[in-house]
């Protein structure tokens, strides 16, 4: 990791080793501003220094949407593109990563709600069983297991024949069969339903099940979520272009955690791409932030469905830590609630503070899945990011 007075340097750096990889297909990177804006928001000047600070710590550039009961403000600090040293603007789209994961509930349970699926059946009563067959004791796991990580499921990214191809084969494509051929035949981590566990497999089941009865999940999501709320710039797999966007901004990784990051947006591109369920949405940060606001107010699921989407189950430490489709943080002491999402070349945040009435999303162009000394300063200040929003 670069000292902070050696920020220009380092980013001279990151330009020699990785300008060969900028992606071909995306020649402008730019994009327009919201008009949508509080220009007297009383928390800008901090926000901002928070961001500045993400920044020195080798962070190429982040984003950030607010909502609160002072209306909207976004800001950006950065690059999108190194290359081209293309500002980082909040009109920018970043990738969701698992924060994808709240889209798919919300689809599952709006299929709830219509009476399409029930919550507390079998799997397989809605998997066909070509795809059923590949997970142990599949008749033994509901669909409230996959929503709330408590099935037991084996995590497909936990198996070495999968990680060793994906690095060796950094631009193959895979398909969610591939995926689940990681984990068939594996036995269950732990007893269904008897504790939590995080597994990215539960939620491509979920993306698959929901394609056995609407045909399409992606079809299903854009028309039942991105629709009614307007979402004019979210994208997930059913939209022409799908991650081709001139917007998309270039994606980083510190490939051997020494501090010193390359263009890794090829990379990061197809293997979102890959995935359905547990990753794939892109967007601005205004509108994730406006999709956990239509949640939230009821636009998307009823009341008491939203009220059982926050239904905690709890670690072995008795902590709440997930709903349906929801996570449970505390942050500086202020309780809230969303998802996080990280990734190859990308990582951000999506919550509600229900205490203080306030949205924020935050969005990175540096991957979070590989470990980096980056990430020491950077979360140092990310912690200054929230004390400037909430307190």
């Amino acid at each position: 990791m670069k000292p902070k007075t050696n920020h220009a340097h380092f980013i001279s750096i990151i330009f020699i080793l990785s300008c060969a990889s900028i992606p071909k297909e995306i020649t402008d990177a730019t994009c327009h501003e919201s008009a949508i804006q509080n220009q007297s928001y009383s928390r800008s000047d901090e926000v901002h220094k928070a961001l500045v600070k993400l920044v020195e710590s080798g962070v190429p550039g982040v984003a950030v949407s607010i909502y609160s009961n002072e209306g909207w403000w976004s800001d950006a600090t950065g690059y999108a593109r190194i290359e081209d040293q293309t500002p980082m603007k909040s009109c920018h789209l970043h990738y969701l990563q698992s924060i994808s994961k709240t889209y798919v509930a919300v689809a599952v349970l709006k299929l709830f709600e219509q009476g399409k699926i029930d919550l507390d059946a079998a799997i397989t009563r809605y998997l066909p069983d070509t795809i059923s067959q590949y997970v142990t004791r599949a008749e033994e796991i509901s669909v409230r297991m996959l929503l709330n990580h408590t099935s037991g499921i084996a995590e497909y990214n936990f198996a070495p024949k999968y990680v060793s191809y994906l690095l060796q084969h950094p631009n193959h494509r895979f398909n969610p069969m591939d995926y689940l051929g990681y984990i068939k035949g594996k036995p269950l981590d732990f007893e269904p339903g008897s504790r939590y566990s995080y597994r990215n497999t539960n939620y491509v089941l979920l993306a698959l099940m929901t394609d056995a009865i609407t045909g399409d999940h992606a079809k299903f999501i854009t028309e039942t979520i991105f629709n009614p709320l307007g979402l004019t710039q979210t994208y997930y797999r059913a939209e022409d272009g799908y991650l081709t966007y001139p917007q998309l901004i270039n994606a980083y990784w510190d490939r051997y955690s020494d501090g010193i990051i390359e263009n890794a947006s090829e990379m990061q591109r197809t293997n979102v791409a890959s995935m359905i369920g547990d990753d794939g949405i892109v967007t601005t940060p205004m509108e994730a932030v406006k999709f956990l606001k239509g949640l939230m107010e009821g636009k998307l699921v009823s009341l008491t469905t939203l009220d059982m989407m926050q239904q905690w189950v709890t670690d072995r430490q008795g902590k709440p830590r997930y709903g349906l489709g929801l996570s449970y943080i505390k942050i500086i002491g202020q309780e809230g609630m969303g998802h996080s999402g990280g990734g190859i070349g990308a990582g951000c945040e999506l919550y509600y503070f229900p205490k203080k009435n306030v949205f924020v999303f935050t969005g990175i162009n540096l991957g979070t899945v590989t470990d980096s000394p980056i990430h020491a300063q950077a979360e140092e200040a990310r912690e200054a990011l929230y004390e400037a929003i909430l307190n």
